[in-house]
């Protein structure tokens, strides 16, 4: 196999598609904070096609990686080694699959190791959009009172450190050199799955800059952009089976590939005041109604992808696709779909909700990707609220049937046990969980789980219809199985 950097593209331009433009001559316009696997396959992969128009080469990516420890190092290491570049498989459900080169990314930064090279960066009056995917729990905004949390101990401490360590540090610090310097400010764009994303990490940069320096917080407010958008694309973990598959594939020895699904979409609000590049060219759809469709995908499919990994772990299935062949998981996400979430839901013009459920549903059940259902079921107390929050709100508020809603939190708990009904273990990864918070959760017999911090704003312990069905589904996955709370969810019930 031939391995992967700047001096070998021409042979391996043999064996799978490389950029056709010139990376010499591109420049940094874009910074990006979270180097995962849905950058390198979503926000990415359109700025390679967007590379390859002519006119379009400032706008080459520098990632930026803000772990510290031996893995964050090792993976720094690997870009480097390949020049930034890397392999992207894109499979189709009928399994055929297209591999090329993407060439976007310039270079990447190690945050803990050279943080005044990523202030640097963020300075430089060439950069003129920096965007995130740092996940839900990353922003740092309650979702009750809509404030950055500014009491959070380690933000604290980066408000009071010399070099910041957190991503809005670094953004606030680098818009303050900016302003001293008569720099206009970068574009911030969020690529979380964020209901209002932009708007959301607004508050976070407004609620940092006024813990760290009020006169700042007035500029950045009165000039800084966060346009709102929706991303969408599922990107598996890649693990070390899978590096050899891809590359066997393609002929290429990458240390870092990544592998996707066909599908793809980008719909973002047009409002980049420091510049963009030709995102229209490439398929971003440039739109007003960005929050309708953020919305709807947030409480159709991000709510439909968590609802179903909690239950299918327990049951045994690891894959995606697996768990979609049983009938009792998917009768969860039909009726989930077709009683709670759709009938209450307006979609943006000439979206249909019904195609779109299909459209979902016919995704999960792609084999070729190999989803992994742990993948999605990771940092759910982060997720959960984000994607469900709306949802059970409205069914509590108008008496509607709150029983899917309850059997998530219910095998949300036992799944934290960390063993499936089969007594294999699951390897179970919360980190905004404290001991507390397990304490509660672990105790079937009470509502705690739904008081913790990151659920207590959704107010489910102050209705006792939900802590009822919550506490009877747990006592059914103990005594019973899951495989009995779920046929028990999937009949539908009258409003009260």
């Amino acid at each position: 196999m031939v391995k992967l950097c700047d001096a070998t593209l021409s042979e391996v331009a043999e064996k799978v598609a490389i950029p056709t433009y010139d990376r010499s001559q591109l420049r940094v316009g874009i910074a990006h904070f979270g180097v995962g696997n849905f950058h390198r396959t979503h926000q990415a992969a359109f700025i390679d096609r967007i590379l390859h128009v002519e006119g379009n080469e400032r706008w080459g990516i520098v990632g930026i990686g803000l772990s510290a420890g031996v893995e964050s190092e090792k993976k720094a290491t690997n870009f480097r080694q390949q020049d930034c570049l890397y392999t992207l498989t894109e499979f189709d459900s009928d399994g055929s699959a297209q591999s090329r080169v993407i060439g976007a990314m310039m270079g990447y930064l190690h945050a803990p190791s050279d943080p005044e090279g990523v202030l640097d960066l963020l300075s430089d009056p060439e950069l003129r959009i920096v965007t995130l995917t740092i996940t839900e729990g990353g922003y740092e905004v309650d979702e009750r009172t809509g404030k950055f949390r500014v009491d959070r101990p380690h933000i604290q401490a980066d408000l009071n450190s010399e070099l910041p360590k957190n991503v809005f540090g670094y953004i606030v610090r680098a818009l303050a050199r900016r302003r001293a310097a008569g720099i206009a400010p970068f574009t911030v764009v969020s690529c979380d799955n964020l209901r209002q994303n932009g708007n959301t990490v607004r508050k976070a940069i407004l609620g940092y800059a006024t813990a760290w320096d009020s006169e700042l917080t007035e500029w950045i407010d009165e000039n800084l952009s966060c346009p709102n958008s929706m991303v969408d694309r599922i990107a598996p973990y890649v693990a070390d089976e899978d590096r050899a598959r891809l590359n066997e594939m393609t002929g290429v020895d990458d240390v870092i590939p990544v592998m996707s699904e066909s599908y793809l979409q980008w719909v973002m609000e047009d409002n980049f005041p420091a510049g963009r590049p030709k995102l229209e060219s490439v398929g971003v759809e440039l739109r007003s109604d960005v929050e309708t469709y953020e919305t709807v995908k947030v409480r159709m499919l991000n709510a439909t992808h968590i609802l179903m990994s909690y239950p299918a772990l327990l049951l045994g299935y690891r894959y995606v696709h697996d768990a979609m062949r049983d009938p009792r998981i998917v009768d969860l996400l039909e009726t989930f779909l077709d009683v709670d979430v759709i009938p209450h839901l307006h979609g943006p013009e000439g979206v249909s909700l019904d195609e779109y459920k299909d459209l979902i549903l016919n995704r999960f059940s792609n084999p070729a990707i190999g989803d992994q259902l742990i993948r999605i079921a990771t940092d759910g107390a982060s997720k959960i609220p984000v994607f469900h929050a709306k949802t059970i709100a409205n069914q509590i508020e108008t008496g509607m049937d709150v029983r899917r809603g309850a059997l998530l939190f219910a095998c949300y708990a036992h799944y934290l046990g960390g063993f499936d009904d089969g007594g294999a273990r699951i390897d179970v990864t919360e980190p905004t969980l404290d001991p507390t918070d397990r304490t509660l959760a672990d105790d079937r017999g009470s509502s705690g789980l739904l008081t913790i911090p990151t659920f207590a704003g959704l107010g489910l312990a102050d209705s006792p219809e939900f802590v009822a069905e919550y506490l009877q589904f747990r006592e059914q996955i103990a005594s019973e199985g899951v495989a009995s709370a779920l046929e028990s969810a999937i009949v539908v019930r009258e409003r009260r």
